[in-house]
């Protein structure tokens, strides 16, 4: 018996998103989504991040899911920022959102809440995001606010990281958004969450180049509601 024969076939999730075909094999997910130089990922880590990118249609080579390993930590699995945005813009049902931030006036202590992510730095400290997500078929829009120090990421010492530090009002802003349009959109956008809104921070970039034919064995295509799907706990991350 030859060697491609006696090889193990490796499991090989397949879907396809507008016409074109997604494949994804352990290796394939440790290797360009994960990084060789972190984590190794589980079977049931992978079988978990596979099957959520197959049911929510979507491409994990185009950064629009993320699968997070650090050490021997539990996987962490978030969603792009633009993935969720991308799918609630093409719900027939999407009427348009508002959002911004919420900032408290140094001299006063009065809250104001604003459009846009613009404060004077002198006189305001951002407390806080919101957004209005509206639909066609109902009659009030989905309000959701977040305080910043709720879903600000801190570095071991208790201080801010870089983004949030640099970026914070921009950072809130998005992390209310995402709520928003989960909670407007919760059958297309449930379980998807986004990096910030979870406490995570994303990993420097694995290798780069897409997945070719060539490096894709095959193996056994598992389809939806044949994949067992196994939670993965979600913990912090700190700024490294």
């Amino acid at each position: 018996m030859s060697n491609e024969q006696t090889k193990p076939k490796e499991l090989l999730v397949q879907y396809d998103i507008d016409g074109e075909t997604i494949k994804l094999t352990p290796n394939m997910v440790q290797e360009y989504i994960v990084g060789t130089n972190n984590g190794k990922i589980t079977l049931p880590e992978f079988k978990f991040f596979s099957e959520l990118c197959k049911v929510r249609k979507l491409n994990p080579f185009l950064k629009e899911a993320y699968c997070i390993k650090y050490g021997n930590n539990p996987a962490q699995i978030v969603v792009g920022k633009d993935a969720i945005l991308k799918r609630a813009i093409k719900h027939p049902q999407y009427d348009g959102m508002e959002s911004g931030i919420m900032v408290q006036v140094i001299d006063t202590g009065e809250i104001i809440e604003r459009k846009g992510t613009f404060y004077i730095k002198a006189q305001e400290n951002v407390v806080g995001g919101w957004a209005r997500v509206y639909r066609k078929d109902w009659k009030y829009p989905i309000y959701c606010s977040v305080g910043f120090d709720e879903v600000a990421q801190r570095k071991s010492d208790g201080t801010l990281n870089t983004q949030w530090r640099t970026k914070g009002a921009t950072m809130v802003e998005k992390v209310a958004k995402v709520r928003a349009l989960r909670e407007t959109f919760v059958e297309e956008l449930g379980g998807m969450y986004e990096a910030e809104e979870m406490g995570v921070q994303l990993p420097n970039e694995p290798n780069e180049p897409a997945p070719s034919e060539e490096i894709i064995q095959q193996g056994d295509v598992i389809e939806a509601d044949a994949v067992e799907v196994v939670d993965a706990e979600v913990v912090s991350m700190e700024d490294i």
